[in-house]
């Protein structure tokens, strides 16, 4: 099966049919999760490629689900988990904390940076990189590289995906000027390298979303990065930090396409917590720093404003006529997705990622 160029569709076909063969019903929103309710509780399977995490409240069908796949596969149980895809996996009674401490040490031990001098941002907040300044760098293959590892970090280090997605937009022909900012994230990554997630059981099963745009930030094409978070029972799910398609005409238009992309996340979110079994409280807040979008996003009169946009971009609007959303004003100096647009310095970096819920189980007390 592993040279054939459909292996890992056939792989997955072959493990659906076994699974859903015991009862386990497959996830609409995302198809690597399975999900069983029961009389006694939920079983959830998630499955990435041939390493598997089952979790949920009912340790009788768990332990049977677990029989069943020994029977049909060459599996091991490698018993709670603690360890899965670089992810260090840490319980407490405060909660549960993921971090990737021992691959963000393999980065700076591959790098030679090890020993080097930790700094406070993963990004200088006074320097733009631009696409064809300074000379090239001498190895192109070794940035590209180093760069893919990194962007595999940002699944726990939210904190860094802003810089991360800023030095992947120059993959096709890295400068030296490149290679130093590459460099910035590891001395930044040094000073925290357990840096990771805190999810702890806060009562409550809210969904929020908070969404920010850096107007034409990019001084290359003068486009517009969009960044988000979304927030399920108080603690961080998902978010992303990304170029915009298009050249926004104002900060507006900007924070109104970012508003869709967030909206577009929470959808998606609500659709999933309610496939295995939860409901959300509606309407989902989606907290935005710029009152002109929010007007935009809540008021259709605004046509001279807005008739350039696409259609796609207006959908906010019926999400919010529909009770699926509500809109609400956060001062710029709450924005959590501040961190995901631009480079902050380091008391509103700081700031920022306490709110977030990143947390370092190995600092000192």
């Amino acid at each position: 099966m592993y040279g054939l160029k459909q292996s890992p569709r056939a792989w997955f076909g072959k493990f659906s049919e076994a699974v859903l063969k015991f009862g386990l019903q497959r996830c609409q929103t995302d198809h690597s999760v399975f999900h069983l309710h029961t009389s006694a509780g939920y079983i959830f399977l998630v499955v990435y490629v041939d390493d598997i995490v089952i979790t949920g409240d009912d340790s009788g069908g768990i332990a049977r689900l677990k029989q069943f796949l020994q029977q049909q596969f060459h599996t091991k149980d490698l018993g709670k988990l603690r360890y899965f895809l670089g992810i260090e996996v840490a319980r407490s009674r405060t909660g549960i904390n993921l971090s990737q401490r021992k691959y963000a040490l393999d980065l700076l031990e591959e790098t030679g940076l090890l020993g080097s001098r930790p700094v406070d941002a993963p990004m200088d907040p006074n320097k733009k990189l631009l696409k064809d300044e300074g000379e090239l760098f001498e190895d192109p293959g070794r940035y590209r590289r180093l760069v893919g590892k990194l962007n595999y970090l940002t699944i726990t280090r939210p904190d860094i995906s802003y810089a991360v997605s800023v030095v992947s937009q120059f993959l096709e022909a890295p400068r030296v000027s490149h290679w130093e900012a590459v460099t910035r994230i590891l001395r930044y990554l040094k000073r925290a390298p357990g840096l990771g997630i805190l999810y702890r059981p806060n009562g409550h099963l809210k969904v929020e979303g908070f969404t920010d745009a850096d107007w034409a930030g990019s001084p290359s094409d003068r486009r517009s990065t969009t960044g988000y978070c979304t927030f399920f029972g108080g603690n961080l799910v998902t978010w992303k930090s990304k170029k915009q398609t298009v050249v926004a005409r104002s900060s507006a238009e900007a924070e109104y396409r970012a508003m869709a992309h967030t909206a577009t996340e929470l959808t998606w979110l609500q659709h999933f917590l309610q496939e295995i079994g939860f409901s959300a409280p509606t309407p989902i807040p989606l907290f935005c720093d710029n009152q002109a979008a929010l007007h935009i996003a809540s008021n259709p009169v605004f046509h001279e404003r807005t008739k350039h946009i696409e259609v796609d971009c207006h959908f906010v609007r019926d999400k919010i006529l529909n009770g699926d959303i509500s809109t609400a004003f956060v001062k710029s100096g709450d924005q959590l997705a501040d961190v995901f647009t631009k480079a902050l310095c380091r008391n509103q970096l700081e700031f920022i990622c306490n709110k977030l819920g990143l947390y370092d189980i190995y600092a000192p007390a």
